[in-house]
Parts: C-alpha cells; sequence; structure tokens
C-alpha cells in the first residue's frame, strides 16, 4: 500500500509497541476512527462499561505494557475518563487518551453540536486536559498529523504520563504515505550531559567508600520507568541489603517461596530459603518494606540506621511513607529519579537514572570491595497452625496468601485494607504488583484487573492476575467484570466482605451510616454477568482458606474465580489502623 488512513496509521503505530487492546467507548465523533482498529492483524477493541473504567483498564495495561490507548469521545466522554487520567499522571503511567473530535468545518462554523458546552468553544476539554497529561495535540493539518501522532505516542511511553490527542472525525479518513511506518519512533532516552553525570558517580562512589551500613530503596519509578534490572544488578554487584515503599512492592526480587512448595513439603521452604541466602541474587538481600513509623520494628531499625541511603524512583506520599515519617539518621541519600538525581542537598537536573544506573554499575564493583555483607530481616513466609474453625482476619490472610503466590504473578491490591494488608506478605521473584496507593480512587483496581488480564494473556497465556478488593471498592466499578466475562478472561477476583468502607472507618465515623453500603449477593455477580466457564467460593474460617489454598485446580488459572473473603467489620492490618491514626490526625490540623 502507499498510502493508508491516518486512523489506521494511529493503530499501527501502537502495534509496533505491542499496544493490541484498545480500551475506551464508542461515541459519534470517534466511530470512524474505531473501525480501523479492525483493520490492524490482531488488534481488538476492550469495549468498555464506562469511560471511567476504561482509563482505569488502560492503566492497568499499561503497568503490564510501559503503554496503553484510551480513546473516547468529545466533551461527556472525555470528561468521564479524567479521574482515571489523573492517577496515570499522578503515578507515572504511560497513556495515549484519543479523543474524536468534531469536524475542522464544524468548529470553524462554531456550531451549536451535542455534547459542546453550547458556546462555540471546541477547545475547552482539551485545555482541561492539559494539567494532567505530558503533551497534547489538537490535530488540524492532515500533512503534519502522522509527525504529531509519532510524537506523541513517543512522550507518553518515555516520560510514563498521559499524553492527550484530539483527533477531528473528518482527518480519520484521510490518507497519509504508508512508508512513515517503515521509520520506526525513536524510543531512546536523551542522554545525560557526560560532565554531570560523571560528577554524580564520582560523588556516588565516594560515598560508597566511607560508608559500612549502606542500603538501598526502591520505589515505584523504578518500575515505571523500566529500571528494574538495574536495581537488581545494583543489588547482586555491592549485596547491600535493599527494600522497598509500598508503591515500591515488586520492584525487586523478594524471594518468596510459591505454594507449591508449601503444599508438597513445608520444610523446603527452610531448604529453598537457605539456598538463596547463599548466592548473590537480589533477593537474598531483601529485607522487607519501609513505610516510616509504620514498618516492622527490625525493618525500620535497619532502614533508618544506614550511613548511606541509595534511593531509585522516589515518590514520598503520605500513604507511601507512613504520613512523612521518614526518620533518616544519615543525610548522606541519593535519589536516583527519571529526569534528576539529587546527592545529599546538590540537584543535577538531566541526569536520569536509567542512564546513571548503568554508568555506575560498571564501576560501583571496586567500590564496595571492603565492604561486609550484614544480615537482612527476613520475612515470615507462612502463619503458625491455627485451628479451622477459627474466623479469618487481615493479619492471617496477608501472611498465609504470600506461599499461595508464585513466580510471574501479577498482584493487584484495592486502596483500603488490600493495599495496607500486601506490604505484610512477601513475593515470589518476577511478581509485579499493581496498587494506586498516591492516587488512591476507590475501584480502581476492578478496571485495573481487567487492563492488566488483558495484558497478561497477550504475553503468556498461564501468567496469573489476582485483585484483592473490598466490597465497597467493588460497587464502584464492578460492571467491568462484565468486561472480563466478554473477553474470556481468568483472573482471581478476592472480594473482602468487611461490611462497608472500613478504611474510612477507621479514619472517621465508625459507626456512621455514610461508612455503610447495601449489601450484595457478590458470589451472584459472575453468573449476573453471564459468566460460562467460572468457579464462585466463599471462605469464612482458616479451614475452609487453607483448603483452598493448598487445592492444586485452584491454583491454575483455567477459569474466572471470585472469591469471598468474610472479614469483621473493623478488622484491618496493623500497619493500616496506625495510619488511620495519622490521617484523623492530619485532618484535623488547623
Amino acid at each position: 500500500m502507499a498510502e493508508i488512513t491516518l486512523g489506521r496509521y494511529l493503530f499501527e503505530r501502537l502495534r509496533q509497541l505491542e499496544v493490541m487492546t484498545i480500551f475506551g467507548l464508542p461515541g459519534d465523533f470517534n466511530l470512524s476512527l474505531l473501525d480501523k482498529i479492525y483493520e490492524v492483524d490482531g488488534m481488538r477493541w476492550a469495549g468498555n462499561a464506562n469511560e471511567l473504567n476504561a482509563a482505569y483498564a488502560a492503566d492497568g495495561y499499561s503497568r503490564i505494557k510501559r503503554l496503553a490507548c484510551l480513546v473516547t469521545t468529545f466533551g461527556v466522554g472525555e470528561l468521564s475518563a479524567l479521574n482515571g487520567v489523573g492517577g496515570a499522571y499522578a503515578e507515572h503511567v504511560g497513556l495515549l487518551h484519543v479523543v474524536g473530535v468534531p469536524s475542522i468545518s464544524s468548529q470553524a462554523k462554531q456550531l451549536l453540536l451535542h455534547h459542546t458546552l453550547g458556546n462555540g468553544d471546541f477547545t475547552v476539554f482539551h485545555r482541561m486536559s492539559n494539567n494532567i497529561s505530558q503533551t497534547s495535540a489538537f490535530i488540524s493539518d492532515i500533512s503534519s498529523a502522522p509527525a504529531e501522532l509519532d510524537r506523541c505516542i513517543r512522550d507518553a511511553y518515555i516520560y510514563q504520563r498521559p499524553v492527550y490527542v484530539g483527533l477531528p472525525a473528518n482527518l480519520v479518513d484521510l490518507k497519509v504515505p504508508a512508508s512513515l511506518l517503515n521509520i520506526p519512533i525513536d524510543l531512546s532516552l536523551k542522554q545525560n550531559d557526560p560532565d554531570a553525570e560523571e560528577e554524580v558517580i564520582e560523588n556516588v562512589l565516594t560515598l560508597i567508600k566511607q560508608s559500612k551500613n549502606p542500603i538501598i530503596l526502591v520505589d515505584a519509578c523504578a518500575s515505571r520507568h523500566d529500571c528494574k534490572q538495574e536495581v537488581k544488578e545494583l543489588v547482586e554487584i555491592t549485596q547491600f541489603p535493599v527494600f522497598t515503599t509500598p508503591m515500591g512492592k515488586g520492584g525487586v526480587d523478594e524471594g518468596g517461596v510459591s505454594g507449591e512448595l508449601y503444599d508438597n513439603d513445608p520444610s523446603l521452604i527452610k531448604k529453598m530459603t537457605a539456598k538463596l541466602n547463599g548466592t548473590r541474587s537480589a533477593a537474598a538481600r531483601f529485607g522487607g518494606v519501609y513505610v516510616g513509623t509504620l514498618s516492622e520494628p527490625h525493618v525500620k531499625e535497619a532502614v533508618e540506621n544506614a550511613d548511606l541511603i541509595l534511593s531509585v524512583g522516589a515518590l514520598l506520599s503520605d500513604f507511601n511513607t507512613g504520613s512523612f515519617s521518614y526518620s533518616y539518621r544519615t543525610k548522606n541519600v541519593v535519589e536516583f529519579h527519571s529526569d534528576y538525581t539529587k546527592i545529599k542537598q546538590a540537584t543535577f537536573p538531566g541526569v536520569q537514572m536509567k542512564e546513571c544506573l548503568q554508568h555506575l554499575l560498571r564501576v560501583v564493583g571496586d567500590a564496595c570491595t571492603d565492604y561486609e555483607p550484614v544480615p537482612v530481616p527476613k520475612v515470615k513466609l507462612v502463619n503458625t497452625p491455627a485451628p479451622r474453625e477459627k474466623g479469618l482476619t487481615q493479619e492471617w490472610l496477608w501472611t498465609r496468601v504470600s506461599s499461595w503466590f508464585r513466580e510471574g504473578d501479577i498482584i493487584i491490591t484495592e486502596t483500603g485494607t488490600s493495599a495496607f494488608g500486601i506490604v505484610q506478605s512477601k513475593f515470589p521473584n518476577n511478581t509485579i504488583g499493581i496498587s494506586q496507593v498516591l492516587w488512591g480512587s476507590i475501584g480502581y483496581t476492578v478496571g485495573a484487573t481487567l487492563g492488566a488480564v488483558m495484558a497478561a494473556e497477550e504475553i503468556d497465556p498461564n501468567k496469573r492476575v489476582i485483585l484483592f478488593v473490598g466490597d465497597g471498592s467493588l460497587q464502584l466499578t464492578v460492571q467491568e467484570i462484565s468486561t472480563m466475562v466478554k473477553w474470556n478472561t481468568k483472573p482471581y477476583l478476592f472480594v473482602l466482605n468487611n461490611d462497608g468502607y472500613t478504611i474510612e472507618r477507621l479514619i472517621h465515623g465508625e459507626n456512621a451510616s455514610y461508612n455503610d453500603i447495601q449489601p450484595w449477593d457478590n458470589l451472584a455477580l459472575l453468573p449476573l454477568f453471564n459468566a460460562k466457564n467460572y468457579e464462585t467460593v466463599r471462605i469464612s474460617n482458616i479451614g475452609e482458606a487453607e483448603d483452598l489454598f493448598t487445592s492444586k485446580a485452584f491454583a491454575t488459572n483455567d477459569k474466572i474465580r471470585m472469591v469471598e473473603v468474610m472479614l469483621p467489620r473493623m478488622d484491618a492490618s496493623s500497619n493500616l489502623v496506625l495510619q488511620a491514626q495519622y490521617s484523623a490526625q492530619t485532618n484535623a490540623e488547623n
């Protein structure tokens, strides 16, 4: 083909970056654009239940593949998606938001069209999105359109932020040269300034040589900006203890032992752990999750007594830091970020962490030859035996479920009890954790699970996607389970039923009716959405949970499953109880 339509050009570019699922809803200003999806081999249109859910789904998909595409219609559609787009901006998630807008002639005539504010202003929604976009384009010229689309796709991928594209309905079918697709989009990072990077490396090496008790602290942007491999190698070369934050969980191997070992022979856990500790693996140096004053005491002590902290990809939000309760006793802190590096009080703009870490890896071994590795804290893998008839609690659940997880899992935890409880678990290696700790939009994870499971199944049909969501959060975005069923996806949906908004009750209003929800028959949802290949189960005590977690059939993701976990109303992990107290105090301050 000498020429292709602009709409097809967009989707062919996305396919080149392995974006094979497009999220969103149809609307009269994007229908011609949606036709072009079906012209691209292997690409599919998810067809979400609403635009907010679609934005959440695109966010979840991107956290697996580094880029996603959301398509909405002008005005009513795009505004419904903005909460989800705002979350992607806050949490560094690459997302292309394509909005079908009225034709150029309609805009020029300022027609009083539906979906507008009735004032002839066709750019007002674009201006709204500018505040939560890395960049944007409101395309009006077919000759420059391919280059504009390439620029927007590149920026979304490189900077891991949402990008807005307004695409007029009349341009979608116009032709552009097909040969443009033969030139790959340049996804390389701008090179660091050599002098500035060299100064950073020299300073870091000096600090390492002087240090007796260094640690590495991994946060969210290490994963978002594709630095997990660099972090792994840094730990393996230096043998420094490594910790994560709640948002950084999954950013480094933790060395958890899979459920299969637990099921067959509990003694194998000890053998596996001993073997792991005898290697230079990153997992053998994992010490736990640091959340300031909410940390386990041994983790808190190890981090706060360090004399050098190498921080990678920090996002220091309140829930990520135990209400800003970090208490480093050293000023020797090096912060590696996606667009700058900071050493103590000196900032080096533009020294990006990926290239800088790669440089550091080549020379850091010689700087730490005198370092004597210290023992790292160990996370308990399984609970001590308890009576089968004993009721379930969050503390028991999050420790026990660690032994059911297996390598390669994608584990998604909703804002609330799940996001705090998962901190107590230990992930197997190569596990991806998804939790919207900073933005914290209730209901996010149901949509994100759809996106994550569609991305996961494109990579490996056997990869498990596991959601933990509260009964209250589920009710905000439950429709997206219907889309999961439509595509015959096979996630695990654990619904933690604690009779309402427990995290809110802990913060304020324990018995207030505004924290109540209408109870649902949750296990009826899958048949309601016309699922054919599914399983539902309700667990209320330790015996029922153990039967589930030791079942080989249950461990195989061959159908969509919903597990309702019955918990006491005010039950929560200890770190959430403390965080709720801090949040209540902050809310009451003048």
